[in-house]
């Protein structure tokens, strides 16, 4: 039989591990009558958990929600997978390194040997290499996924890829992670379409407005934000024809090196895009399989031209050729 102290640690991290509990489950649980149940609910709610109760047919306790965060009881996966996340968030989100550590110190400070060594694995063996772009702040972040989860209207100032700036109305959907990148899925009202924008591009406060109806997400999302991200924005554009399907050809090439498209059960279409002609000739060069030049926004002299200025840094010099 386990301690008073012992049973509510242990009822508090049944509550928190799913929505809902009926007495009786919760007493084959822990080895107690439903009444000794009915106590330890009292005594978490002085303790701050705001435990809801409901009885007839279907009854049972459920955690709600409080003022207060009551204190979180975490399993062994539970407490690493928090350690390692709040390492990895650092990387890919500004302003939270202090809060960050300082949580780190509390789960360090109370974790057996066994976890702490679990844990601490990764970082211990991780280099910290020159890093990408710049960091998204928390706070933005928090301001977005609140306004996305409340459908609440935003309106902020956006910087294109272009450089030129100008003023949004969006409903917004969802918040997207991609590499070290935030991207925002919204309904653009002014352009009457889906649209993402660069989380890092947005200026300024975003000002939440009204509340709108919620929107389905479209079952074509993730392809229209990938698209977005790595073909629409450039200038510099090449559409590719493949043998295989998208999912055979996801196996093989590079994920940053294009979109893949299906245009046949038997052919793909990869879309690249690129900041300059040079770059676009060298992502191509990329991919190593047998492809056909389907359309390409620069000419295709100017193309032939920069394969041959690629080619002549590899031709021997003559010494060389004579050696």
């Amino acid at each position: 039989m386990l301690s008073t102290s012992a049973r509510l640690l242990r009822l508090a991290s049944l509550l928190q591990s799913r929505r809902h509990w009926s007495g009786t489950a919760l007493s084959d649980e822990l080895g107690v009558d439903t009444r000794t149940i009915r106590r330890d609910v009292d005594r978490l709610r002085e303790l701050g958990y705001p435990v809801d109760a409901s009885s007839g047919v279907g009854g049972g306790y459920a955690l709600g929600r409080g003022a207060d965060l009551p204190p979180l009881v975490l399993d062994d996966d539970e407490a690493v997978a928090l350690a390692l996340a709040l390492r990895a968030a650092t990387a890919h989100v500004g302003g939270i390194e202090d809060t960050a550590l300082r949580l780190l110190g509390k789960l360090d400070q109370l974790m057996p040997t066994r976890l702490r060594r679990r844990s601490t694995a990764l970082h211990a063996v991780t280099l910290s290499l020159r890093t990408g772009p710049p960091l998204v702040a928390a706070e933005l972040l928090q301001t977005l996924a609140t306004a996305c989860r409340d459908c609440r209207t935003l309106a902020f100032d956006y910087r294109k890829h272009d450089g030129t700036s100008g003023r949004r109305e969006v409903q917004p959907l969802r918040l997207a992670n991609f590499g070290r990148r935030w991207y925002l899925v919204a309904w653009d009202t002014g352009r009457d379409d889906w649209r993402s924008f660069r989380v890092d591009r947005i200026q300024g406060t975003p000002r939440t407005g009204a509340a709108f109806p919620a929107r389905a997400v479209p079952p074509d999302v993730a392809q229209r934000l990938e698209r977005g991200i790595a073909y629409a924005p450039f200038t510099c554009r090449a559409t590719l024809r493949l043998a295989g399907s998208v999912s055979e050809l996801e196996a093989v090439l590079p994920l940053w090196c294009g979109i893949l498209e299906a245009e046949t059960p038997t052919h793909s279409l990869l879309r690249i895009g690129a900041e300059s002609l040079d770059t676009l000739v060298s992502q191509i060069q990329l991919v190593t399989l047998p492809a056909t030049l389907v359309e390409c926004t620069e000419p295709v002299p100017d193309i032939q031209r920069a394969l041959t200025r690629t080619a002549a840094l590899f031709q021997p010099t003559t010494a060389s050729a004579g050696a």
